[in-house]
């Protein structure tokens, strides 16, 4: 009996102290759980975010970008930065991004992106509103950037050839006036295609090149009586000073056609493009995989735009005393009147 009774206690004691042991031990697993949870909720992160110039379409990039950001609830804390077209402000900018350590660099346009990654091996660099990454020497190649440095671009591959081919079948226009900045990488791409599309239409193309955007009224004045109409790409430059180009076009009675929906709201003929807030968002999203670690900038390829939209601007046409064709009613996507 007593031995009975000794093997009872004993069991029940031994049975207390595993159950103790094992509540301990799930104790500690929650508590250890409860420390990496907080932890992974607690993880900040710093992104330097620059923007080469003012203008609506860059405005609207950047501002897609951090909306993605926030809507993936990540804690982060943005050092927003315009160079306001200043090379010398984008070198600043970036020395204080790699002296600051951030996590991660929002590039929005060419020359921004160019500065940034020149200036770091370490630091993510994801870029936006960017032509040619291959000839900005960003990237290795479009599908293996193989560096630190992904993102999207802003020229959708049939956007230059269209345009054209829209000129001359639309207008019967044989020469086109182009105004860029020399100085800018993205542009001496668009204006060599626009120069390939033009030759094989049997058209011809004649530019005029500025440095600042205080050089964009002269220049575009230069190109009166040898054009039948301009056409404004993606030029930082000469967008910031768009306004000029569509004095000259309405006084002068010559077609605009712009190379993003933001100039043809701003008083453009018409043009092909996409959302610049949509390829903001898209880099955003793709900066959102790099920081949760799971995308490397050297494989994450680099996206295009989305399918090109034809939007013709009727009050533009008017002032520039186009007539006005019913046949662009069904040709466009879109047709305002700004």
């Amino acid at each position: 009996m007593k031995k009975q009774g000794m093997f009872k206690i004993g069991s029940i004691v031994l049975l207390t102290a595993l159950l103790t042991a094992c509540g301990d031990e799930e104790t500690e697993d929650a508590a250890a759980g409860d420390e990496n949870g907080d932890a992974a909720e607690g993880e900040s992160y710093d992104i330097g975010v620059v923007q080469y110039a003012d203008h609506p379409s860059l405005d609207q990039a950047t501002e897609g970008f951090i909306d993605a950001i926030e809507e993936s609830e990540l804690d982060v804390t943005y050092d927003e930065q315009n160079a306001s077209g200043d090379m010398n402000v984008i070198q600043t900018v970036a020395d204080t991004f790699v002296g600051d350590n951030v996590d991660l660099i929002f590039a929005n346009a060419t020359p921004a992106a160019q500065i940034m990654t020149s200036s770091t091996d370490d630091i993510p660099i994801m870029f936006t509103s960017v032509t040619d990454p291959e000839g900005a020497e960003l990237v290795d190649t479009l599908d293996a950037p193989g560096g630190n440095t992904t993102g999207t671009m802003d020229l959708h591959p049939d956007a230059i050839s269209q345009s054209v081919e829209l000129m001359g079948d639309e207008l019967d226009v044989e020469t086109i006036g182009m105004v860029y900045n020399a100085g800018e990488q993205n542009s001496e791409y668009q204006v060599g295609l626009a120069e390939e599309a033009a030759e094989e239409a049997g058209m011809d193309v004649q530019t005029a090149t500025v440095q600042t955007s205080a050089d964009v009224q002269s220049a575009t004045e230069s190109l009166v009586g040898s054009v039948d109409a301009f056409y404004i790409i993606t030029d930082n430059e000469v967008v910031s000073g768009l306004d000029s180009v569509i004095g000259v076009a309405e006084n002068e009675g010559l077609p605009l056609f712009v190379g993003e929906l933001d100039s043809v709201e701003a008083g453009g003929f018409a043009g092909f493009g996409f959302s610049y807030y949509d390829i903001g968002y898209v880099t955003g999203e793709m900066a959102i995989d790099v920081l949760n670690g799971e995308a490397d900038p050297e494989s994450l390829a680099v996206e295009f735009p989305p399918e090109l939209e034809l939007v013709f601007n009727e009050g533009a046409a008017e002032r520039m005393d186009i007539e006005w064709d019913d046949s662009w009613d069904d040709l466009a996507d879109e047709i305002i009147n700004e």
